[in-house]
């Protein structure tokens, strides 16, 4: 069989790759790029997403869409709301300084990982995909008689999957308009520009990072609810897209929202490919590979504005 088909396989899966970690990066780096702190509890947000996901779908019991629905609408404002809490009592405390956040946010970290542990406990859970219709992949084929479609045995995919695609997209451009064109959007970009001046035009800064702090954990939590029908809800499940999520923002330029995005795309289509014909390690320590030429290269990213 051509090898043809087995790409266009692997593209798929690593576009769902892609589309998730999208959303989870894109929550990282508007954080650092308003606020300026590095939110090394960012991971676990992402899988308290999945972890209420599968208490919501599960309190809900047989209808899977419905308590998907449900989990879809409920993980994001949960998740979002402790984060406004955690900014409110700690980050605030902290003056937002660099260094002490990070400290103040691996506590965090760790806080909620345990507590989850304590609750949820160490198991590995699945949530019920509200559809996961198997659709064949077709592929073209050249011959005499010209383009002939035909669809290679054993190759396909599910319509739950290209549902996820479809929504990180929507969500996406969501951002994107909630960024440039509405007067929240216009209060975060003046904050991001110049604190002190937005402070003296009257905005109030804490309370946009505290928006801020929380629509960064609630993206990560959306893409969380999206992925978990396809792996598995478990304590530990943050690490990863921690690490990859650190990856995209370094590659694409720290507070870089369209930089972000494509190097999300790059390193999940080269993960799914690599991961495909080689293996998951492979696609790990090319992607770590990949941020020390970019960090010897160009420091401050592919779109990452040069200070000074």
């Amino acid at each position: 069989m051509e090898l043809g088909p087995y790409i266009l396989l692997a593209s798929l899966e690593g576009s769902v790759t892609a589309a998730v970690l999208a959303l989870t990066a894109v929550g990282l780096s508007l954080v650092f790029g308003v606020m300026r702190v590095v939110n090394i509890a960012h991971g676990e947000f992402f899988m308290l997403g999945a972890v209420i996901a599968w208490f919501v779908a599960h309190s809900l019991g047989g209808n899977a869409a419905l308590g998907f629905a449900a989990a879809l609408i409920i993980a994001p404002l949960l998740v979002g709301a402790l984060a406004i809490g955690a900014d409110m009592t700690i980050l605030k405390r902290l003056k937002y300084d660099p260094e002490r956040t990070i400290v103040a946010t691996i506590g965090l970290l760790y806080i909620i990982q345990q507590v989850t542990l304590m609750t949820y406990g160490p198991e590995a859970r699945p949530v019920e995909a509200p559809f996961n219709t198997r659709l064949a992949i077709p592929w073209f084929e050249w011959g005499d008689d010209g383009f002939s479609l035909y669809w290679p045995w054993g190759l396909s995919t599910t319509s739950y999957k290209l549902a996820v695609i479809g929504a990180a997209i929507t969500v996406l451009m969501g951002v994107w308009v909630l960024m440039t064109r509405t007067r929240i959007g216009l209060v975060m970009r003046a904050t991001q520009a110049d604190r002190d001046m937005a402070l003296a035009f009257g905005i109030p800064v804490e309370r946009v990072y505290a928006m801020v702090f929380g629509l960064g954990a609630a993206l990560a939590a959306f893409s969380a609810v999206l992925i978990v029908p396809i792996q598995q809800a478990h304590y530990l499940m943050g690490a990863d897209p921690l690490l990859l999520s650190f990856i995209v923002v370094i590659i694409g330029g720290l507070g870089s929202l369209p930089g972000t995005v494509l190097a999300a795309v790059l390193i999940g289509l080269s993960d799914g490919i690599i991961s495909v014909f080689f293996s998951p390690t492979l696609a790990k320590i090319l992607a770590t590979l990949l941020v020390g030429l970019v960090l010897v290269f160009r420091p401050h990213g592919l779109f990452g504005v040069r200070n000074g």
